[in-house]
């Protein structure tokens, strides 16, 4: 039974959110408007319809890679667009048929289940912070600190993964919730079948190797693992503001995530909308100075959790003090060991002048 982990360990927390903006502004940075997420939305599949015709096209590695690439962030940004038919922040008022229809546009894409995918995020907002009630921490945060495992995680590895991560919590729902997530999953499953049966058909194998495989079951790794570095590894557990790494924002990766990269200021308002996170972030500046909340970035983040080695869900300083603590009391004693041999050394010459000859320094 979940208990609604992040209510009960933030509530001091969230009593302090609540009057750090103006009620104006807050209710500015709530306002939703369907036609501009339309807009993104249809920018989006025209990136994906105009990559997938240049890929079939084009067999020149130093196009199709880069098109390659593209398409393949652009197939994990449907996730953010069916995350925010989750939050119910396309339109201003409820409308539940359109927001049905959008979470079938954008979930079949990226080839998930959009009810999965409701209850698995709504759970994971609400039991923020749990091990083992958080279903994202729980199973899909890699268990074996290992840097091969890790990269896993950016290959095409992560479907089994990922699915097996679905299997388990889906067997925690209701039976009628299970069928319908079997229904939609077999509906994205055959869609993808029929696009790469299509492109195969019609220009050959390397074409469908070029515009489907590689941008799904190489870059789309990628993209998720980058975004998921962006989201709770880097954090301190022992402060529930801080239970979000926060990532500065830039141009590149703001249009590459589709502003995903904002997590830590989504969950602190879920219902924002993701084209006005980058203005709630600087809103929320003076309250991360007075919190003394740190900064992250993508090369940091990367280097921390492939070079440094860093474990998911803690706090990457303190980890890196406690290292270079230790380090030091190596050190110390390595050096200690060292002098003592050396005043050995010292004594015997005193005593027999003779053995510095025979043992020279």
């Amino acid at each position: 039974m979940r208990q609604h982990y992040f209510s009960q360990h933030a509530a001091a927390f969230r009593s302090e959110l609540a009057c750090v903006l103006a009620r104006g502004e807050l209710q500015a940075l709530h306002r939703k408007s369907g036609s501009r997420h339309l807009a993104i939305a249809g920018r989006q599949f025209a990136i994906l319809a105009l990559t997938t015709a240049g890929l079939i096209y084009w067999s020149n590695p130093l196009v199709w890679v880069p098109l390659a690439l593209v398409q393949g962030f652009t197939v994990f940004n449907f996730t953010v667009l069916l995350h925010e038919v989750v939050h119910h922040t396309v339109f201003a008022r409820a409308r539940p048929r359109a927001e049905r229809l959008l979470a079938w546009c954008y979930a079949v894409p990226s080839g998930i289940s959009s009810s999965q995918f409701t209850r698995w995020h709504l759970d994971h907002h609400a039991e923020l912070g749990s091990s083992e009630d958080d279903p994202k921490r729980h199973h899909l945060s890699p268990k074996v600190n290992a840097r091969w495992f890790k990269l896993l995680y950016a290959s095409p590895a992560l479907f089994p993964i990922y699915f097996r991560a679905a299997r388990q919590e889906n067997a925690t729902y209701p039976a009628a919730l299970q069928r319908q997530i079997a229904f939609e999953r077999k509906v994205s499953i055959a869609a993808h079948l029929s696009v790469l049966a299509l492109i195969w058909a019609a220009a050959g194998f390397a074409a469908a190797l070029r515009a489907y495989v590689v941008p799904v079951f190489f870059v789309f790794p990628i993209a998720f693992t980058l975004n998921r570095l962006g989201q709770h590894y880097d954090i301190d557990p022992a402060d529930p503001a801080k239970w979000g790494t926060l990532m500065r924002g830039h141009w590149f990766w703001d249009f590459a995530f589709l502003n995903s990269n904002y997590h830590l200021e989504h969950h602190y308002f879920p219902g924002v909308p993701f084209y006005r996170l980058p203005a709630l972030q600087q809103a929320l500046v003076p309250f991360y100075e007075r919190r003394a909340m740190r900064w992250q970035n993508y090369s940091g983040l990367l280097y921390g959790w492939l070079v440094e080695n860093r474990a998911p869900h803690t706090n990457w300083i303190e980890d890196r003090g406690s290292r270079i603590a230790d380090l030091s009391q190596t050190d110390l004693r390595s050096e200690t060991v060292r002098v003592e041999s050396q005043s050995a050394i010292n004594r015997q010459s005193a005593v027999n002048p003779q053995s510095a000859f025979r043992n020279p320094q």
